[in-house]
């Protein structure tokens, strides 16, 4: 029978100190941002989440149960669309468009400094806009990690950029 169990905190990545999550829970973009609801583990199992303020979990974030013990975040692949401008000022001109339709959004440098491109869920209507805008855009599968926008943080939570120019 599946047990439920109780998280209480969030550790990050980086503050995980070598310790190993005994189970783990692969959420697509919309379902990381929790701050009380059940989610369901990879074997079967559930955890609820409880904590007292919204949190946006990132890739091998840890959900800390009641008992202490971890349970690892894994970010879901997503069928995405890579977009791409002639340049800079072009991938502005596009992201323009898409904050426009109040698209969600990924802004980045491929490989940290490599040309820009935005990511967003896959629309045919949308793909077909962008390349009558003349971008380029290609099917990818990765996770995904929208802009959350100017209102979705708490005041106690740090915000995250992702964007890295």
């Amino acid at each position: 029978m599946p047990e439920t169990f109780r998280a209480v905190a969030v550790v990050r990545y980086g503050e995980k100190a070598g310790a190993t999550a005994f189970e783990l829970a692969v959420l697509p973009h919309d379902e990381r941002r929790v701050r009380r609801r059940m989610i369901p583990l990879v074997h079967g199992d559930g955890v609820l989440v409880d904590l007292p303020e919204p949190v946006t979990l990132d890739n091998r974030d840890c959900l800390k149960l009641e008992d202490g013990r971890l349970i690892e975040i894994i970010a879901a692949e997503e069928l995405l669309y890579d977009v791409r401008g002639r340049d800079d000022l072009h991938v502005m001109r596009l992201a323009w468009h898409l904050g426009n339709r109040h698209l969600k959004a990924q802004i980045e440098r491929e490989n940290g400094n490599g040309p820009l491109r935005i990511l967003i869920l896959r629309d045919h209507v949308i793909r077909d806009m962008l390349r009558t805008l003349g971008a380029t855009v290609t099917d990818v599968t990765e996770p995904f990690y929208p802009e959350e926008g100017a209102y979705s943080h708490s005041h106690g939570e740090p915000v995250h950029a992702l964007l890295n120019l």
